[in-house]
């Protein structure tokens, strides 16, 4: 009957033994087999490589690579050549020192040399024949950096000071005296600061700078004539080549404050040329990077213990003086006689022995005379 079922049908699952599971029934023919990969295919299959660039990019690679280490090479190689032409002098001073101080002070000289210049060029840039001898400095300046404000401040060639043999006079007869060791000397011992490196250029090496840079600014408040110096230039900001810069720098006589104000136009061009010199257009451009280094290295004296760093500093820390956050003075003046001032000037000189020019404040002031 339907529904109903028999026993030895499925005996096996009663384990009589006697009869056997049904067989499966086959699969339906519809459905394709697997697919399966056959054993250890996946394993033995080689990595795929990556595909090989084109033989331009390959090229262009390489050519960029060159370029680039040629350029790395050049940048380090241009001052090393330029150190091998910075002339050496002994600065060093005889006799008793003031102790070693905080931070750094370095001395800057612009002598009045005409070294390296022909009759030619010392007719064009009206600086005279050399008169023999060391010459005499139309620039001296003390430059101080250490954990304060870089500070640059200037000591006008006129001002008189005790000379050691030569009693009182003008400071800038020490390096006519007795060159850079007799200056160290003189200015050591009427301040008290002690030089740790000595920076000499001449009135030559400041044309090149200049000339090197492309021309820097300056900034005229009136007229400026002056056959002395052979400075002719209008009022008003302009690009100025080496020889108006030299003019500039040298011109008094048309100042009624005579050499007060000669030094500020001297710290102007100063601060012109290190702006200038380290926007990036001087390392990107090889032209004017081989210039710069050839002529600021060809006109340049430094200390015999003055080394690369020390040197790399110094162009650092002045551009930083002449910076935003910097300070530059003139020595604190009495009057217009170019007198140091006898209360101001040592306060100051104390600052920067104690490596404290963030105090200095209003004893820092363009003409050194006193803030009203």
């Amino acid at each position: 009957m339907p529904g109903e079922w028999s026993e030895g049908e499925y005996g096996w699952l009663y384990g009589d033994g006697k009869t056997t599971p049904p067989k499966a029934a086959p699969q339906s023919s519809d459905l394709p087999p697997p697919k399966l990969p056959p054993p250890g295919s996946v394993r033995s299959r080689p990595a795929e490589r990556p595909p090989t660039p084109p033989k331009k990019k390959r090229n262009g690679r390489k050519i960029f690579g060159f370029v680039l280490l040629a350029w790395i090479v050049f940048l380090v190689a241009v001052p090393v050549w330029a150190w091998g032409k910075i002339g050496k002098v002994d600065a060093e001073p005889n006799g008793a020192r003031p102790a070693e101080q905080p931070g750094t002070t370095y001395l800057l000289v612009g002598s009045d040399s005409r070294r390296g210049l022909t009759k030619e060029e010392q007719k064009e840039l009206t600086t005279g024949g050399d008169s023999g001898g060391r010459g005499r400095t139309d620039t001296i300046m003390l430059l101080h950096t250490g954990s304060g404000p870089t500070l640059l401040m200037s000591l006008p060639r006129d001002s008189l000071v005790d000379i050691k043999g030569y009693g009182r006079t003008k400071i800038n007869a020490a390096y006519a005296f007795g060159g850079a060791p007799l200056l160290v000397h003189t200015i050591e011992q009427n301040t008290g600061i002690r030089v740790d490196d000595y920076v000499e250029v001449g009135f030559g090496g400041l044309v090149k700078v200049v000339d090197s840079l492309g021309g820097v600014e300056i900034c005229p408040k009136t007229d400026l004539k002056d056959k002395d110096s052979g400075l002719d230039v209008k009022k008003g900001c302009q690009t100025a080549d080496g020889k108006t810069a030299l003019a500039y720098s040298r011109n008094r006589h048309s100042y009624a404050t005579q050499d007060i104000q000669r030094v500020q136009s001297q710290r102007e061009v100063l601060g012109s040329i290190a702006k200038t010199a380290k926007s990036p257009w001087t390392v990107l451009n090889p032209f004017r990077y081989m210039r710069v280094a050839s002529g600021a290295s060809g006109s340049l004296q430094i200390g015999d213990n003055v080394g690369p760093i020390s040197l790399a500093k110094f162009a650092l820390a002045l551009s930083a003086a002449m910076g935003g956050e910097g300070l530059n003075c003139t020595v604190p003046l009495r009057d217009f006689a170019v007198t140091w001032d006898p209360e101001r000037a040592p306060k100051m000189f104390n600052y920067i022995k104690a490596d404290r020019t963030a105090d200095i404040g209003s004893l820092c002031t363009k003409d050194g005379l006193p803030k009203k």
